[in-house]
């Protein structure tokens, strides 16, 4: 089985779901269906099938959730021997060569990913072309509106 990477912080932010789904959703979700039970005929009681499906939503998430923890590959950065290379997990300074501009990012799993918050895809073509450089290189995305041109500054295992 293939193992996927992850942040400590990507695994607590999935085991919080997955409780707060099983420990407070799903009894949440049981009582609304035994409620709607109640009252009466099942065939047209939008409130019994409208709990059933959260039912049905809610068990498939706790599936996912329990089959990705079950395939994580936790990565702890800060555990690791500081280098200049990027790695999963560390935390990137970039300088845009054409531009000067600055942007940070930090490379996580698939699922922790969320560009506004600076947590980039090891998968994406940014970390793609990152992973395996050093502080000082210069390397090159491809973006749909070109190619752009990075200086990769610091290198942080935070």
């Amino acid at each position: 089985m293939e193992k996927f990477p992850m942040t400590p912080e990507g695994e607590k932010t999935l085991r919080d779901e997955l409780n707060y789904r099983k420990n407070t959703e799903r009894p949440r979700i049981s009582k609304a269906i035994g409620e709607a039970r109640e009252l009466g005929d099942l065939k047209e009681n939008a409130e019994y099938h409208s709990a059933r499906e959260e039912q049905g939503f809610n068990e498939a998430r706790i599936r996912d959730i329990e089959a990705k923890l079950s395939n994580a590959q936790v990565i702890d950065v800060t555990a690791l021997h500081s280098s200049k290379k990027v790695i999963f997990g560390v935390t990137v300074t970039l300088i845009n060569v054409e531009t000067d501009e600055t942007v940070l990012y930090k490379i996580v799993g698939e699922d922790e990913a969320n560009i506004k918050a600076g947590k980039v895809s090891v998968t994406s073509p940014i970390a793609r072309s990152l992973i395996g450089k050093e502080e000082g290189e210069t390397v090159f995305v491809n973006t749909p509106s070109g190619q752009l041109e990075f200086e990769i500054d610091q290198v942080q295992y935070i």
